[in-house]
Parts: C-alpha cells; sequence; structure tokens
C-alpha cells in the first residue's frame, strides 16, 4: 500500500524533532527536550494506529488524538522559541507542525461528516 501524505510528513517531522531533541540534551535543556519528544514522535505513531484501525470510529479517535498531539507539539515549539532557553531556530518546525494540524483537522473533519452522512 502507498504510504499517504501524513504519514510521510508525519515520519519525517518525527526525524525532525529527534534531531532537535538530541541538540537539546546536549545543551542540557531536558524537560521541554523530553516532552517535545514524546508529543512530537507521538503524532506518526497514532497516525500509523489510525491507518490500522479496525473501524470507522477508530481511524477517526487515533486521527484526533494525533491533531491533539500535534497541537501539543506546537505549544512546546513556542514555549521554547519564546523562553529563549536556546538559540536553536525551530521556525521551520513551526512552520512544519501547523501544516500537519492542517491536515489532521481536515481529515478528521471529513471523516466525521462521512460517519454522520452513512
Amino acid at each position: 500500500m502507498k504510504e499517504s501524505i501524513v504519514q510521510k510528513k508525519s515520519f519525517h517531522f518525527s526525524l525532525k524533532i529527534i534531531s532537535l531533541y538530541k541538540k537539546l540534551q546536549e545543551e542540557r535543556e531536558f524537560i521541554i527536550s523530553n516532552q517535545i519528544l514524546r508529543s512530537g514522535t507521538s503524532i506518526g505513531a497514532n497516525v500509523e494506529e489510525a491507518l490500522a484501525g479496525q473501524s470507522k470510529r477508530d481511524f477517526i479517535a487515533k486521527m484526533s488524538i494525533s491533531s491533539k498531539e500535534a497541537r501539543e507539539t506546537k505549544y512546546w515549539l513556542h514555549l521554547l522559541k519564546e523562553s529563549e532557553l536556546t538559540d536553536l531556530d525551530v521556525d521551520s518546525l513551526i512552520l512544519d507542525i501547523n501544516e500537519l494540524i492542517r491536515i489532521l483537522t481536515s481529515i478528521v473533519k471529513t471523516w466525521r461528516q462521512n460517519l454522520t452522512k452513512n
């Protein structure tokens, strides 16, 4: 089965998050780095779970969790940037997470609408 756009983007985002995590660990920023790693890599994991879902409702639930994790990651990225705990540039990650949020929100909204029509 061909990999979907959301699968690709969430996987590549996870790789970027892992890279950021490593850099933050080197700078000894442990608390926010752990939060970003957990929520940022959870997005793709929940997308994969959604695609293996046993029902439409299961798919929607897992994609919704993915969307929530994306929003949490956005929060941590903004907090990291505004707190000035590091000089690392996270602007590109913020753009990436905003795109993922739009995609996930659209998927959940469309599937919910389709579910209520049937």
